[in-house]
């Protein structure tokens, strides 16, 4: 069946795999959301509304260490109002919003990256302070005596800050003072260009006595029921959504939402972090090089969804009356950029979800990165490398069409070995057989060059769905969006004619006619099925699909020129 074949099992191997990951995920009936409006993950809500379930409990305080036991002492914001109280600090990438309750980061607004292609006023805000979709990083000192938690009220200097052209970074800083005389200062820390935010708690003994206590960082997110809906064609609802945690001993663990109340995750190490992770972005807490710290996660269960923390504990530190102790760690709130990830934090580059073709995903993107950056287009990019990719199988696909050109040279004898046997299909397979092996002819010899491929196939796939430098990029023409369907179904139209022609092309041998209309009608079916995936991945199968008509086209010439 020529080319026709290996483009179908392809396609089909293709759509099982598809099917598989969908079947791992939990299936089961979508609770009954709360009684809220529900807003937008990714637009900016206009009053973070966190505190109003949280200032008043203790609930998503972390436990002290073993080195500074005892209950946890801090002043908590009784009448804090978090919509006149917000922190505005402006970057050129980034927007954040900074509750002095706590000093948590209350939003997170990407400037570069609009929710929608057809608005781009309205930007990604990663982190949000309100609603069921709330997303927030919280950070703070635990200590038997008194210390600032994200429950306690600082002092703010200013209400807005704007990193200025020309700077190199700025500071935000927030203040607490104890009873006793502990002066704590929170600074955030902001450069150009980046999507880090440092931290620093700052801790002054102006007491009589030594002050002992350990910072903690952590993500808290409620998750509502349609946190992965969007369907089968939806790159986003085959992306990993959860909890990371990196060591260097045990790399990289992913966890579900669904995991954390039934196993609760503890451990501690040096040199890791902790991430929640989503579609196209993250955010991650990093603690300072060489720390130890204990990673932890917990789930609560609130009037609205349910809420999941994951965080970390530092070791305590001692600062003696008169001193000074610093704990420093740093917040990444941002996109996915493969080339950057792995300069800020050892492993972060993991949060990119290849999955088990990450060892092809990765030198597929070097490679489609490095096109991207001499011919400026990631469609073109695309394009390119759906060439190189069919050239460095050009030998194995030649073997695979001359293999086929065999066995239709053998049709006329296969027809008469059907007129013979009838309906005797077993003594009309052995003498297939024996036919084959007379004129050695492999059937299966087909099969070797599809088998290589599909590995390639699936790992460019990810690397075209993960790939947030591919989001909402333009093409040419009417694809002004290769992240999202073709508005007008070109593609997947042109991949259908494609297909139309290499059955032209290329005689269905063997097959009987229920099985032929099947094959016929399996354009139709891959035509409507990619009329609702993104347009980088048709473009991706259409290029393959022409370049394949057209290599087929030559090597059966050239086959028939030599007979």
């Amino acid at each position: 069946m020529g080319n026709l074949r290996p483009v179908l099992i392809m396609g089909l191997l293709f759509l099982g795999y598809m099917m598989w990951i969908e079947w791992q995920k939990d299936y089961g009936p979508v609770p009954v959301p709360p009684a809220e409006t529900s807003t937008s993950a990714e637009v900016v809500p206009d009053v973070p509304d966190f505190n109003q379930e949280t200032a008043d409990s203790t609930v998503d305080l972390p436990s002290a260490p073993q080195d500074a036991t005892g209950p946890v002492a801090g002043t908590t914001a009784q009448d804090a109002d978090p919509a006149r109280n917000l922190v505005t600090v402006t970057t050129d990438v980034l927007e954040i919003k900074i509750d002095p309750v706590g000093g948590t980061i209350a939003s997170a607004v990407l400037l570069d990256y609009p929710v929608d292609h057809d608005t781009p006023d309205v930007k990604v805000d990663l982190l949000r302070g309100g609603g069921n979709r709330l997303f927030i990083a919280q950070s703070g000192l635990l200590s038997r005596q008194q210390a600032p938690n994200h429950t306690s009220e600082y002092r703010a200097e200013a209400r807005e800050y704007a990193l200025s052209q020309g700077d190199q970074a700025l500071s935000v800083p927030l203040h607490w003072t104890s009873d006793d005389g502990v002066k704590v200062t929170k600074t955030f820390t902001f450069q150009p260009g980046s999507y880090q935010v440092g931290v620093e708690h700052s801790v002054e003994n102006g007491g009589r006595t030594a002050w002992s206590g350990s910072r903690y960082e952590q993500l808290q997110k409620s998750v509502p029921g349609d946190e992965d809906s969007g369907g089968f064609t939806n790159p986003g609802s085959y992306s990993f959504v959860g909890i990371g945690f990196y060591n260097p001993e045990d790399k990289f663990e992913k966890i579900d939402f669904d995991d954390v109340a039934d196993d609760p995750y503890k451990k501690t190490s040096r040199n890791g972090w902790l991430a929640m992770i989503q579609h196209y972005f993250f955010s991650a807490w990093i603690p300072g090089a060489e720390e130890e710290v204990t990673y932890s996660t917990q789930a609560i269960e609130g009037n609205g969804w349910p809420r999941y923390i994951a965080r970390g504990v530092s070791a305590a530190k001692t600062v003696q009356p008169g001193e000074q102790a610093a704990f420093t760690s740093t917040l990444y709130a941002g996109p996915k950029l493969q080339d950057d990830l792995p300069e800020i934090a050892d492993g972060l580059e993991y949060v990119v979800n290849y999955g088990i073709f990450t060892v092809f995903s990765k030198p597929l993107y070097w490679l489609l990165a490095k096109i991207h950056s001499v011919v400026g287009n990631w469609g073109w990019a695309i394009v390119i490398l759906t060439i190189l990719i069919k050239l460095a199988f050009f030998k194995l696909t030649e073997a695979q069409y001359r293999s086929t050109a065999r066995m239709r040279k053998l049709q006329p004898r296969i027809e008469q070995l059907k007129e013979r046997y009838g309906d005797d299909r077993q003594r009309m397979s052995q003498a297939m057989m024996e036919m084959y092996k007379k004129e050695k002819v492999n059937p299966l010899g087909g099969c070797l060059p599809i088998l290589v491929q599909i590995p390639i196939f699936i790992a460019l796939y990810w690397v075209l769905l993960e790939s947030v430098e591919l989001r909402q990029a333009p093409f040419i023409l009417w694809i002004d969006n290769l992240s999202v369907r073709d508005p007008y179904f070109i593609l997947p139209l042109l991949n259908a004619a494609f297909m139309f022609a290499t059955q032209r092309l290329t005689p269905m041998v063997g097959m009987d006619p229920m099985q032929q209309k099947m094959m016929q009608a399996m354009p139709i079916v891959f035509s409507i099925m990619f009329a609702f995936f993104p347009a980088g991945l048709v473009l991706y199968w259409a290029t393959n699909a022409g370049l394949s008509l057209a290599q087929q086209y030559y090597i059966t010439r050239k086959i028939a020129a030599q007979d």
